[in-house]
């Protein structure tokens, strides 16, 4: 029991991680139902501008972890602008390949400025280890978790009590009325890409202190499994993502321990399969018709 206790809590500090680039996904597809799938590669992005404002620059992890995200958030405006804006109008697969093109864009550059070998993440916070009888907690789960949950919540609260969250909540659910009530559609989808692309940024950098290691391709399998998490959990719904990424971290980490690490990819593709068969909108979603 103790070992299931130690996975369960493994699992979430992954999860937490999953989480906070899901929820990139979910609000994005909340507004312009597009899969972004060059989020993954937003999140290797704030993963390595952490590299350079904790290693290079010598800021505290604090200060690196908000350049990290404010970094990744004007990245997120500028993918916006100049990638998907000018294809709102067009077909959704216009869209969906362009965001492809832009994750193969990203990683590319990356390996040309970087290269592609991987490096290791500067360790600003000494490792501790706390023991709970025999399980064993890191100061650093511990960080993970706390600034996962309440960047959460700080999500939450904005989309929910400001304005700008109005405003968001607004063009999820009729772009055509909100614009006539006079909101600023292309203010609030950029806000929306840099706030999801921002908490990418933080999932980034919170791995690199986990597992000491970055590199150009470490968006690809994360962005896949958190895609799966805001599925999951369903896509477009705020709290979905966050079960998702919670529930695919503990799925994960399980099934790695006690059956074996070589499937632990394909678990989450089978729980999003099961989940579906079930539940078609994802845990949280709830069904809705579409008019012809």
């Amino acid at each position: 029991m103790e070992n299931v206790i130690q996975q369960i809590l493994n699992g979430i500090s992954l999860g937490s991680i999953y989480a906070l680039i899901a929820l990139g996904y979910t609000m994005v597809y909340g507004i312009l139902r597009l899969i972004n799938f060059a989020h993954g590669d937003i999140y290797m992005m704030g993963a390595f501008l952490g590299y350079f404002a904790l290693g290079l620059w010598n800021f505290s992890f604090p200060i690196g972890l908000l350049f990290a995200m404010g970094g990744a958030a004007v990245l997120g405006i500028i993918i916006e602008r100049f990638a998907y804006r000018p294809l709102r109008l067009a077909p959704r697969i216009s869209l969906l390949i362009t965001a492809i093109g832009v994750s193969f864009l990203l990683e590319n550059l990356m390996v040309l400025w970087v290269g592609a070998s991987p490096r290791p993440f500067p360790q600003k916070i000494p490792l501790q280890i706390y023991f709970i009888g025999d399980i064993v907690v890191t100061n650093r789960q511990i960080i993970i978790v706390l600034v996962s949950i309440t960047l959460m919540f700080l999500l939450q609260f904005i989309v929910l009590k400001t304005k700008v969250g109005k405003a968001m909540r607004a063009v999820s659910f009729d772009k055509e009325t909100a614009l006539m009530m006079g909101i600023d559609i292309d203010k609030v989808i950029s806000l929306t890409f840099a706030i999801g692309s921002s908490l990418a940024a933080a999932a980034g950098v919170l791995v690199g202190l986990y597992f000491n290691k970055i590199d150009p391709y470490m968006g690809v399998m994360p962005g896949l499994k958190a895609f799966v998490a805001a599925v999951l959990g369903g896509i477009g719904i705020i709290p979905g993502a966050m079960l998702g990424g919670f529930i695919l971290g503990i799925a994960e980490v399980l099934v790695s321990a006690f059956i074996s690490s070589t499937v632990r990819d394909a678990v989450a593709f089978v729980i999003l399969i099961l989940i579906l068969l079930i539940r078609p909108s994802g845990i949280l979603g709830k069904y809705m018709r579409e008019k012809v």
